[in-house]
């Protein structure tokens, strides 16, 4: 296999740590990695197959003989800088919402939908990390009983902000750590800064902007991209997305109604044999899928399945993985090794 001239874009952010770290642990063939990131963080080290490489900044000459730029720094850095690597004749494959819903972009979870690939014309999209986690275990119970829709509920980590999430949390977690249960906020105040409101020993249901229709653009991410991933466009999908004070991975409550009658024993054989997924779902002894578990593992875990009550032809279950990996480093990964 020859080896590829690649480009990271966020070199230095969450994303892009760990998809440094996916390249080197797969063995993906890297002839020269060029990271990238803004002006303030140009000229910092970045650590690759024993090497410390230099950060370059982003400018329009980044993509000069490069094969492959995998792009996590936002929407309005792929929006500018996405055509211009198409220019420099190179495959950008990117995890920003940016492209994602262009009909002529594919939006790919490699174990659903590879065969979109082969209609890119130097874009690939990778979808957002909570409907990837939630499609790697509701899309195999789709291929044999039809998915109608689903009613769902996101548990979002606050990695998925990329590090000031991580930072947030810390920060707040140390100032309200010798607060009185009791009185709670009340003894200490925190100030937040990236969220509205404290995350510390707290839930936010609200996840990106709202919408007018009342629901946020995360919980509308995950309908849209689910029908563009699945090829499905009567799929429909009310969800609620909320910010956890967890560090690390997401997790999905789903309850979903199938076209077919589907029992507990068929739909755990199926999940079962899912790539990318694990069937871990012995309530009685206390095994389901958690974020400390999932946490910087490959595959996402999947349990807690049971006959949804309230949907005729219904099944609950609960999906845990890791968002930083499957939702979007290691997913992007597996992109490029299909090229």
């Amino acid at each position: 296999m020859k080896g590829y001239h690649i480009a990271v874009v966020g070199a230095t952010g969450a994303t892009g740590t760990e998809l440094l770290r996916v390249l080197e642990r797969r063995s993906f063939p890297v002839a020269s990695l060029r990271p990238i990131a803004s002006a303030r963080s140009a000229g910092k080290l970045v650590r690759f197959r024993d090497e410390s490489i230099p950060v370059q900044e982003l400018t329009e000459r980044s993509f000069d003989k490069i094969d492959i730029v995998f792009f996590g720094a936002g929407g309005d850095v792929s929006r500018k800088y996405v055509p211009i690597a198409n220019q420099a004749d190179a495959i950008a494959i990117d995890k920003s919402s940016a492209f994602r819903m262009e009909a002529h972009v594919p939006l790919v979870i490699p174990e659903i939908n590879a065969d979109d690939l082969r209609q890119h014309r130097g874009v690939i999209a990778n979808p957002n990390c909570t409907t990837t986690v939630m499609l790697m275990a509701l899309y195999p119970l789709h291929r044999v009983f039809t998915v109608r829709r689903v009613f769902a509920t996101s548990f979002q980590a606050v990695s998925g902000s990329g590090a000031r999430g991580v930072e947030e949390l810390q920060r707040q977690i140390a100032a309200l750590a010798t607060a009185s249960p009791s009185h709670g906020r009340q003894d200490r105040q925190v100030t937040p800064e990236l969220y509205p409101h404290p995350i510390a020993f707290n839930l936010l249901p609200h996840v990106d902007s709202f919408l007018e229709n009342g629901y946020t653009k995360e919980e509308s991410k995950m309908e849209e991209e689910s029908r563009k991933i699945m090829h499905l466009p009567e799929f429909r999908a009310s969800v609620t997305c909320v910010r956890v004070p967890i560090y690390r991975a997401h997790s999905v409550a789903v309850s979903a109604e199938f076209e077919q009658p589907v029992s507990v024993e068929q739909a755990r054989e199926v999940l079962a044999k899912a790539p990318g997924l694990e069937l871990v779902d012995e309530p009685l002894s206390n095994r389901y899928p958690m974020p400390l578990t999932v946490s910087g593992k490959d595959n996402c875990q999947v349990g807690r399945v049971r006959r949804d009550c309230a949907l005729a032809n219904g099944l609950s279950f609960w999906v845990s993985g890791d968002q930083l990996l499957k939702g979007a480093a290691l997913n992007a990964v597996q992109i490029a090794e299909l090229l």
